[in-house]
């Protein structure tokens, strides 16, 4: 067993209460540097990307699966596995039923991407499954780097993991980023989703290097963004609906993006 293994039995217990805290509290994680993992995928998923998993709680309940032995089996030498009551776990999780575990990993720090690196830029996003989905596009769609202002919701918050699905740990993160600082280094194509003034994404060549920027889901995207866009794009909408949910307008995005590089790959021109 290359793990340190032990037992918590009292809610009491400082390190519980320590671990709720982390949970519920993003200043808590960001003071500690760490993420909270809650259930299997999103263990499978740090360790399958090279993350460290220095602290696992296990729910003694489900400690007999199949899948959790699978992981245990490939924590690295000193990770600590404590194995809680289920009635602890419970009192723990942001879940409405306990999960198989809680998991603690470092808040990861990403390199500079390249100068033509395609990547997203999100402004003040405040809802968690949002933001969550809009990274899981992003992986997806195979751009890797995403900038975040600082009035973001916590991207590593326990919720916007779980709407992330493992999407985390495909990317190159950067939170409270200088939004305008970044698009003033980035050398490609800068385009804002606005209404007003805009032309069609589908007009628009996002074959290159590119930067896409979305807003908050009330107030858009800031007049100082806007300012520095070379080009504001509308989703062409001819049905009864004013406008897109931020995470379904970014994925719109990011896969005509993907379309237009396969149409390209298809025709010999790549």
């Amino acid at each position: 067993m290359p793990y340190i293994a032990k037992t918590i039995t009292s809610p009491h217990n400082d390190e519980v209460k320590a671990l709720a805290r982390l949970v519920q509290y993003s200043r808590d994680r960001r003071k500690e540097g760490v993420m909270v993992l809650e259930g299997i995928h999103l263990a499978d998923a740090c360790l399958l990307a090279g993350g460290a998993l220095p602290r696992v709680y296990l729910n003694e309940a489900t400690a007999g699966k199949e899948e959790v032995g699978d992981l245990l089996a490939r924590l690295p030498d000193g990770c600590v596995v404590a194995t809680l009551p289920e009635s602890v776990m419970a009192k723990v999780t942001g879940l409405a039923c306990a999960g198989e575990l809680l998991a603690l990993s470092p808040r990861p720090q990403p390199d500079t991407p390249p100068a033509q690196a395609p990547r997203v830029l999100l402004e003040d996003i405040q809802d968690p499954g949002n933001l969550g989905t809009i990274l899981r596009s992003a992986a997806a769609a195979g751009v890797y780097d995403v900038f975040l202002s600082k009035g973001c919701v916590d991207v590593f918050s326990p919720k916007v993991l779980r709407a992330g699905m493992g999407a985390h740990f495909a990317l190159r993160i950067h939170e409270h980023a200088d939004l305008t600082a970044e698009l003033g280094h980035f050398s490609g194509r800068k385009l804002v989703t606005h209404l007003e003034g805009s032309s069609s994404l589908y007009g628009h060549d996002l074959s290159g290097a590119v930067a896409f920027v979305f807003g908050n889901e009330g107030a858009g995207v800031s007049a100082r963004l806007l300012a520095q866009a070379d080009a504001r794009i509308r989703i062409p909408m001819p049905g009864h609906a004013e406008s897109l949910n931020v995470a379904m307008a970014a994925t719109v995005c990011l896969f005509e993006r993907v379309r237009q590089l396969e149409t390209i790959a298809s025709s010999g021109q790549g």
